[in-house]
């Protein structure tokens, strides 16, 4: 298996919800550090949410491995930023058996 070629720089950001006093919640993401990835596209759709239209493109994102439970290892729930691009990571898996590299399965969403 060949090593992945990590060019790409993301942010790993994690959501925080604080109560808004009202039975609710707000979002806000905060940023956990800095990964390099390979980014890899899968597939690719267009969808209608209300009157907007949505194109939704799925990303295998590779990048180093970390500890389980390690701060900078990514998991489903977080997202990664690249620039103005955000990946809903959606699954997180070891990409080979030595643990080297893991490889984030994410989704990004844009408005057209």
């Amino acid at each position: 298996m060949k090593a992945p070629v990590l060019n790409r720089k993301f942010a790993l950001e994690a959501a925080d919800r604080q109560p808004d006093g009202q039975g609710g919640h707000e979002e806000s993401w905060g940023t956990l550090g800095t990964l390099w990835g390979e980014l890899k596209g899968m597939t690719g759709s267009d969808r209608l949410r209300g009157e907007a239209a949505m194109s939704l493109a799925t990303f295998r994102i590779t990048v180093r491995a970390a500890p389980p439970n390690a701060p900078s290892r990514p998991v489903a729930g977080q997202r990664l930023r690249e620039g103005p691009r955000l990946f809903s990571i959606l699954a997180v898996v070891d990409r080979d058996v030595e643990g080297r590299w893991l490889t984030c399965f994410c989704r990004e969403e844009t408005v057209r």
